[in-house]
């Protein structure tokens, strides 16, 4: 019974952490061919399916390598003592980052998204496929060392990355079909991606012990996180509303003039 309670908790676990994961997932697959796009995050999450329990089993056994430093460097207005657990979660981070503020700036320039959409029709599907395994996997760090704490039952572990992996699927497929009938709401999952790249290098800064003229890197809290993405959404609300009534009420000017 208290396997089955810990599989339970597991789950939502697995959800609530898997949010920033599925958003990359559904943004990232829209890159590829329309007819692919489907088939990519099926062979995205499934791959990366596989190698989260593979990283599981890992993390098992080689804990304490995870977390020993194998880089120290004080350069006086700067300390580091980098982990290998520390350095993925900072590189995930950064490249998140830097995929937001490009698509972004795609987004801006007319003709550059314009060029985009013209380049998606020869995006490599296996490039594709690849970053969401490898973006997945930086994901999974947190997710299975939470995991971890509830439990070290390999069965039930594996049996909730399984089943997180299945609703990752199909959730990821609903995203897709959201945001292509919904474009705007691009720009906002694009910044929640951005705040999520900026989640990923602070808990690497934390991880590593950086800090920069005596003042430490502290991880965001998920309270933090999930406070600031409600705000993100809620002014999204808010703003497609009253652009709405300010463009029915420019309409009804418009025809009262004529």
């Amino acid at each position: 019974m208290e396997n089955i309670v810990d599989l339970a908790l597991l789950i939502a676990l697995q959800a609530v952490l898997g949010f920033d994961n599925l958003l990359y997932i559904s943004l990232e697959s829209k890159r590829a061919p329309l007819e692919n796009q489907k088939s990519v995050r099926i062979w995205g999450i499934g791959l990366a399916v596989g190698l989260r329990i593979c990283l599981l089993f890992l993390l098992l056994f080689m804990l304490d390598s995870f977390k020993k430093p194998w880089f120290n460097a004080d350069f006086g207005w700067m300390h580091v003592e980098m982990n290998f657990a520390a350095a993925i979660t900072l590189f995930g981070g950064v490249f998140i980052i830097y995929t937001a503020i490009k698509e972004v700036i795609h987004m801006i320039s007319l003709e550059e998204a314009h060029a985009q959409e013209k380049n998606r029709k020869g995006a490599s599907v296996k490039k594709i496929v690849a970053l969401i395994v490898m973006m997945n996997v930086i994901f999974s760090f947190d997710s299975i060392l939470s995991a971890m704490a509830i439990t070290k039952v390999a069965w039930v572990m594996v049996t909730a990355i399984l089943i997180s992996g299945v609703l990752m699927i199909i959730l990821a497929d609903r995203v897709s079909e959201f945001l292509q009938k919904n474009r705007l709401y691009e720009v906002l999952g694009l910044f929640i991606l951005l705040i999520v790249g900026i989640l990923l290098v602070s808990e690497g800064g934390e991880k590593s012990n950086l800090s920069f003229f005596g003042q430490p890197i502290e991880a965001m809290s998920k309270t933090t996180f999930y406070f600031v993405i409600a705000v993100l959404v809620l002014v999204d609300i808010v703003q497609g509303r009253y652009q709405k009534k300010l463009m029915a009420k420019k309409q009804e000017l418009h025809h009262s003039a004529q």
